[in-house]
């Protein structure tokens, strides 16, 4: 029987018809394998993965290779996005297996869960030097009978291996330290394209924020230039959608021309920052163009009626891939009549022969940027052409709402808003972070993944480093303490229920939830920046914005905990080096006083990467170590009071005095953790 006629995700629904016999994760599941004494089959996707529907339409939809998975294997589906712990788990085995990774995850455990065999994507008759699906399942259940010990050699190795803490190496790190690590990072940066070398091609967010933060405080223009290089690239390449604005997961190609074309909101929240940054930096049109096409998309395609924002958008529709996004020639005639289509056409690469499988990929790798007037009309021509592009049949959404996802959103919304002039951005996110706040947390804690009312309890740590991340950003925006003491809630749960004190580091999973094989510690970044990295940025923004004790001294704890961590592989710790950078050389804004809305806007529009920003409200007071608590307290006239560590600026009162302030505190302001 195929249970999944009553999941909630997407991804799952998409399976509740096949003839394999489903079970959705859970002690059910685990308990029926050992009543059977079967090996289990666990299925790992999502909704918008084009090589899971391959397996899927080839395997899962077949009578004949059904009927062998429900004879000689309990068979679990799982979406990934619903359980980062389980796909974390066995994602890990597989690695620890040799393999490289990807999706669908497809392995095999033993009744109680452990895993000892499996890989990704199999098809059903032997190609691409892969066995067939049902050759390899036969060959699994022969192994599970006749030899048992090969079975329990594997789970055992793997499960020792799982079992390992990630480890640090101790130490300290200061800001010589992180210009090392940047100068290790620039020899892995393809200099034509920007990005890291080689194919595939993903946006690596974490480790673009930490090349222009070195950029800003070394003041060095060639890093700063290979941080613009990739983000103009990127939003001149086939990666982005030009026509419905937002980016696709990544590129195939080293040139971001050829997509693998689901769209992730994790991925346009750290994007939007991104761009946001670079219109500050450069005021170029391309920039900006990007960045608020990322929210026009967002606001057409991605904003539920509830108010937040859904998780992804299918790479596939009509059963092909990137089949919505791509365009003949002779559809951009039919659309723009000859004139306006010659033109179109020149700009952005659509050729009779077409750039990706017959059909073009809009993109303007070789056109770059053209005079204002030109790009106005190009506008009109993309408007026609997305209306156009309206009538075809959608890829699929998946409408589940994630709280980690919302999050980054949300406080990629409020960071870009000030950087871009564009304020209504806070109201969307505000409306999005109202929708987590109140339908997806219990008794100051969050849930993961809700859908239909149906809420996936408890949530993971990033789901509340994230939100408190967002909540501190509404802070800084809104000055409504409310934000300010939701952050100190998810703070404390996390210091409570997910910290991992042996291993210095959060753990995935709240204390006494479901146990897992392993109870999972990430500290790398992945698609999405790492837990631990955004805690560790949210406690020292917090620390920042309070100057209490109490947040300083949990912020450098916290840092002291993680820099072992990320000294042993630093691009793959880069959130947690971020916040060390924040941390090391970033001030704290503190406004005060009457009418003080334009000093108050001017504070925001600087670059979040370097700053934290509070408005002392007339009934608020300092605490007694505030640095700046005899200043903020003498006459009423708007101030802003730029601070580093227990040094404060004398009051600024207008806008240029302030900017000229913050980078003279800036260059001079350095620290170093404590040993």
């Amino acid at each position: 029987m195929n249970r999944l006629s009553e999941a909630h995700s997407p991804y799952l629904l998409q399976h509740r018809d096949n003839p394999v016999h489903w079970w959705e994760w859970g002690p059910e599941a685990l308990t029926e394998a050992k009543r059977l004494d079967r090996p289990i089959l666990i299925s790992i996707g999502y909704a918008a993965c084009h090589w899971c529907h391959v397996m899927a339409h080839e395997s899962f939809e077949d009578p004949g290779v059904a009927a062998v998975m429900n004879a000689l294997f309990v068979n679990i589906k799982v979406d990934r996005e619903e359980r980062p712990d389980v796909d974390h788990v066995y994602m890990s085995a597989l690695h620890l297996l040799g393999e490289q990774g990807g999706w669908p995850l497809t392995m095999f455990l033993t009744p109680e869960g452990e895993p000892f065999w499996g890989g990704t994507y199999f098809p059903k008759e032997p190609r691409f030097g892969r066995p067939g699906f049902v050759a390899v399942l036969r060959e699994i259940d022969r192994l599970y009978r006749a030899e048992p010990e090969r079975i329990l050699k594997n789970r055992d190795a793997i499960k020792q291996s799982l079992a390992k803490a990630e480890a640090g190496d101790g130490g300290t790190l200061g800001l010589d330290d992180l210009d090392r690590f940047v100068l290790r990072l620039s020899e892995l940066i393809d200099r034509e394209n920007g990005g890291l070398q080689g194919a595939p091609k993903f946006p690596n967010p974490p480790i673009l924020e930490f090349l222009y933060r070195y950029a800003r405080r070394s003041g060095d223009e060639a890093a700063k230039q290979r941080f613009l290089l990739t983000l103009e690239r990127m939003a001149l390449g086939g990666i982005r959608d030009h026509l419905g604005g937002g980016f696709a997961r990544y590129s195939v190609d080293e040139r971001w021309l050829v997509p693998h074309f689901e769209k992730m909101l994790y991925d346009n929240a750290q994007l939007l920052e991104l761009y946001a940054l670079a219109y500050a930096e450069t005021g170029r049109r391309l920039f900006r163009d990007a960045a608020e096409g990322i929210v026009a998309w967002l606001q057409r395609e991605m904003a539920l009626p509830e108010g937040a924002f859904a998780a992804s958008l299918d790479a596939d529709s009509e059963g092909e891939e990137g089949r919505f996004y791509v365009w003949s020639l002779a559809d951009i005639r039919e659309n723009l009549g000859e004139e306006d289509a010659a033109f179109f056409a020149q700009v952005y690469d659509i050729t009779a022969e077409g750039n990706f499988e017959g059909h073009s990929i809009p993109n303007r790798l070789l056109s770059g940027e053209a005079p204002p007037a030109i790009e106005e009309r190009l506008a009109v021509m993309r408007t026609t052409l997305l209306e156009r592009r309206a009538s075809r049949i959608r890829p699929g959404l998946d409408d589940k709402v994630l709280s980690d996802w919302n999050g980054l959103m949300i406080g990629a919304l409020v960071r870009a808003a000030p950087l871009l002039g564009r304020p209504e951005w806070i109201s969307l996110a505000q409306r999005a972070y109202g929708f987590v706040q109140r339908a997806m947390s219990r008794d100051g804690r969050l849930g993961h993944s809700w859908r239909g009312g149906a809420l996936i309890f408890p949530g993971f740590a990033l789901d509340h480093a994230a939100m408190m991340r967002a909540a501190l950003a509404l802070y800084e925006a809104t000055s409504e303490s409310s934000y300010l003491q939701d952050a100190r809630t998810w703070r404390d749960v996390l210091l409570s229920e997910f910290l991992v004190e042996d291993a210095n580091c959060l753990a995935m999973t709240a204390e006494g939830t479901d146990p897992l094989v392993v109870r999972p510690q990430p500290s790398q970044d992945d698609a999405v920046p790492n837990a631990n990295g955004v805690f560790a940025e949210a406690l020292v923004r917090l620390a920042q914005i309070t100057e209490a004790e109490e947040d300083i001294v949990q912020a450098r704890e916290m840092l002291s905990r993680l820099v072992g961590i990320a000294r042993s592989s630093p691009l793959g710790h880069a959130s947690i080096l971020n916040a060390l950078d924040l941390h090391l050389r970033g001030v704290s804004i503190l406004v005060t006083g009457n009418d003080v809305e334009a000093l108050y806007d001017a504070t925001l529009a600087l670059p979040y990467l370097d700053r934290s920003v509070r408005r002392l409200g007339a009934d608020e007071s300092l605490a007694d170590n505030h640095p700046a608590k005899a200043l903020a307290t003498s006459g009423t006239e708007a101030q802003a009071l730029v601070c580093a560590g227990i040094r404060c600026s004398l009051p600024v009162t207008d806008e240029d005095g302030l900017r000229a302030r913050v980078a003279e505190m800036l260059s001079s302001h350095a620290s170093r953790i404590p040993d």
